[in-house]
């Protein structure tokens, strides 16, 4: 059984950083893809970044791309989303997934099996 558990959310003022991790057990992740995502309120969850476990391949939104980074440490079995020069559009609550062969579209939620129960990111200006 997979588990994936987000922590280090909280509230942060723009322009600030926050760190994000998402460990992940249960099972070998050795071919696995991990992405986050964020869900504002009264919008579809969106795609942020993603990494592939092996390879460290990532890629981001545009959102994103020059301001978030994510990586993974194999060791602790955990991926992390470094957010940097935070916005207030960046407030929503970002959860981490798990997607295993065969892959489905990296940007797409519907690709990935397995998710964690959230972590609520709130930027203020």
């Amino acid at each position: 059984q997979v588990h994936l558990v987000e922590s280090g959310g909280g509230l942060m003022q723009a322009g600030g950083s926050l760190r994000l991790s998402c460990a992940a057990s249960g099972r070998s992740f050795s071919t696995s893809v991990l992405g986050w995502f964020r869900q504002a309120p009264g919008k579809e969850r969106e795609f942020v970044a993603a990494i592939t476990w092996s390879g460290g391949t990532t890629i981001y939104a545009d959102s994103v791309k020059g301001r978030f980074t994510i990586s993974r440490d194999n060791a602790k079995n955990t991926v992390y989303l470094q957010m940097n020069s935070l916005k207030p559009e960046d407030t929503a609550v970002y959860y981490c997934a798990a997607d295993f062969p065969p892959y489905g579209s990296t940007r797409d939620a519907r690709s990935y099996s397995y998710w964690g129960q959230g972590t609520q990111v709130t930027v203020s200006s």
